[in-house]
């Protein structure tokens, strides 16, 4: 314990050595881990509750929680209503008295349509979800760009490695028109809120880092940034990741105990962390385990991966 003596003593040898020009070593700024909840849900089975992705968070003593906004029980495309407000009350709550952080909210949205009146639903939901992290205190939400949904199914997509036709009729330029003009009407939102957008190398537009970057690069604001999943590039990942990682303002580290969901890539951290380092990024790190493994054991052994490669 620092008692009146034992604090002045320190105090009066650091201001010694500043006046003797020694320097004093500056605290390294250490990433800190997160978990998302859908490591413990992908859309397969029943849902894992909130609270208990929560609760195995802070027994693996992981700092932060990535909530999967499909995952929470609310309904996912109706507004927010009064009622819908004391289970994110509820949520908070359940966060601070766990010693969690909530880190992020990851939504699903698609500003890719050439229906105006879709668009604009679809930034309805964009601003009902920034109130709805502004409630529980999440400083980020996960934005994608969508995409052109010219292949239905998911796994569709995902057989096809995320390449899909441009709807006919219409152009990239269309596409890039949308989603930049989407984002730009929920900035002003984001910014009253104190929530930072940051937009994900996902399916649609930003499958390519040409094309995240093409977003944010249209528009300026401290209230955009690129969200970096580590496994969405799925050929020659490292060059790409390094294109991104200037505008990353939050990292969803993929893992695949068990084989992926859809696929498997063998992810070398340490080349990511050096990539990550070199930009200076010192922000949350949030595992998004997608292996078919049961996440019991699957989500200890991503943690400490990411645990020996970022040093947290």
């Amino acid at each position: 314990m620092i008692n009146r003596r034992s604090f002045f003593t320190t105090t009066a040898c650091l201001g010694a050595a500043m006046a003797l020009g020694k320097p004093v070593a500056a605290r390294k700024k250490r990433i800190k881990l997160g978990i998302s909840t859908y490591s413990y849900w992908h859309f397969r089975t029943a849902k894992v509750p909130i609270e208990t992705v929560m609760d195995k968070t802070a027994e693996l003593g992981v700092e932060g929680v990535d909530i999967l906004h499909r995952q929470m029980d609310i309904p996912e495309k109706e507004p927010l209503t009064a009622a819908h407000r004391p289970y994110l009350q509820k949520l908070k709550r359940h966060a601070f008295t766990s010693g969690v952080d909530l880190i992020s909210l990851s939504i699903h949205q698609d500003f890719v349509d050439p229906s105006a009146e879709y668009r604009q639903s679809q930034i309805e939901h964009t601003l009902k979800c920034i109130e709805i992290a502004y409630e529980l205190g999440v400083p980020c939400i996960r934005l994608n760009s969508g995409r052109w949904n010219t292949i239905a199914s998911f796994d569709d997509l995902m057989k096809a490695r995320g390449e899909e036709p441009i709807l006919p009729g219409h152009t990239e330029d269309d596409g890039f028109k949308w989603c930049v003009d989407c984002i730009e009407k929920c900035l002003p939102k984001a910014a009253e809120c104190g929530v930072i957008l940051a937009l994900e190398n996902h399916w649609g537009l930003t499958r390519t880092p040409e094309g995240l970057l093409r977003v944010l690069n249209s528009i300026s604001s401290p209230w955009l940034g690129g969200l970096m999943d580590t496994g969405n590039f799925l050929e020659d990942p490292y060059d790409k990741l390094k294109q991104i990682a200037p505008k990353t303002v939050f990292v969803q580290a993929k893992t695949y105990p068990g084989g992926g969901e859809w696929y498997t890539l063998d992810l070398d951290y340490k080349r990511i962390v050096k990539i990550l380092a070199d930009v200076n990024y010192t922000g949350y790190v949030a595992l998004e385990m997608e292996g078919k493994e049961n996440p019991d054991t699957a989500v200890p052994k991503s943690v400490a991966l990411l645990r020996e490669a970022f040093g947290s």
